[in-house]
This record gives structure tokens, sequence and C-alpha cells, in this order.
């Protein structure tokens, strides 16, 4: 079972990643996220924690991260693996397209693909909007920063 959706966000790539990358304050722009944590860096093989809203706290691996670009999470549950794909394209110098991709592999998959899967596909344009915001709100907060840098430095 496999669904995703995506959204296009006037911010860069950076922008966008450096979201991604503070794991810690996940729930700041996904109300679904209750707390999220890292061990170490954001990179392939980093290991984290999880705990969506109305779920027990699980373990999440991060398969792939590539700067900028995307980055992918592993959750096991009992006979079923689910990945969480995060891919960042640019659309043109002004727009970034964002798509999450949630798949579900395993014996149990179509189980847990009804029962975790479709709360989470309907959730997920209000997750993408949230990203959305926050990556508006942190470009203009960059552009802020830029600004007073410069100008202090007359």
């Amino acid at each position: 079972m496999e669904f995703s959706h995506s959204v296009q966000i006037k911010a860069t790539p950076q922008t966008i990643f450096n979201i991604y990358a503070d794991v810690n304050n996940w729930s700041i722009w996904d109300k679904d996220v209750e707390l999220s944590s890292i061990e170490g860096e954001f990179k392939t093989g980093a290991i984290g924690e999880l705990k969506p809203k109305g779920a027990p706290k699980s373990k999440i691996f991060f398969t792939e991260v590539i700067k900028d670009k995307s980055f992918t999470t592993l959750g096991k549950l009992p006979l079923c693996k689910m990945y969480f794909e995060h891919t960042i394209n640019i659309k043109d110098e002004n727009t970034t397209t964002v798509t999450h991709t949630i798949k579900f592999f395993g014996f149990l998959s179509p189980i847990f693909g009804r029962l975790i899967g479709n709360g989470i596909k309907k959730n997920l344009p209000d997750v993408l909007e949230g990203l959305k915001i926050q990556a508006v709100a942190n470009k203009s907060l960059e552009k802020e920063q830029v600004r007073t840098a410069d100008n202090s430095s007359f």
C-alpha cells in the first residue's frame, strides 16, 4: 500500500530541508506529532524516536538523507515496515515542490495500511500545509537576518 501528497512552497530547498533536519521541533509544523527526537546528526543511519498523537512512542530509522533533496524514515511494526519518504524538488527559482509518500511493506501491510495509513493519508494535506507555513515563516526570518546583518556592517 502506498499513498502520497504534494504541496508547492515559495521557499528554497535549503529552507525546507533545515526544517526537516530540526527533528526535535517537528511538532511545531506537524500537528500529528506529539514528540520527536534524533540521536546525533540528521544523516543516513541516524536513529530517532517519534510519538504520533494517540499512538505509542516508537523508534524511527533514517534510512536515507540527501541534503536539500530528500530523506526517508523507517518505522517497524509487527510483520510490517512503514517508510516515510520526504522529497524536495525545485519547480522554478521561487517555488519548491514537496512530496510526502508513505509505503507499507510486509505480511501485515494491508492491515496496517488500513488501520494506520488511512489516518495518515487523511492528515497529509494538513501536515504539508503546516510545513508550508513554517517554511514561509523561516524564509521571512532568514531574509530579516540577512537584512539586519547587512545593516550592522555600516
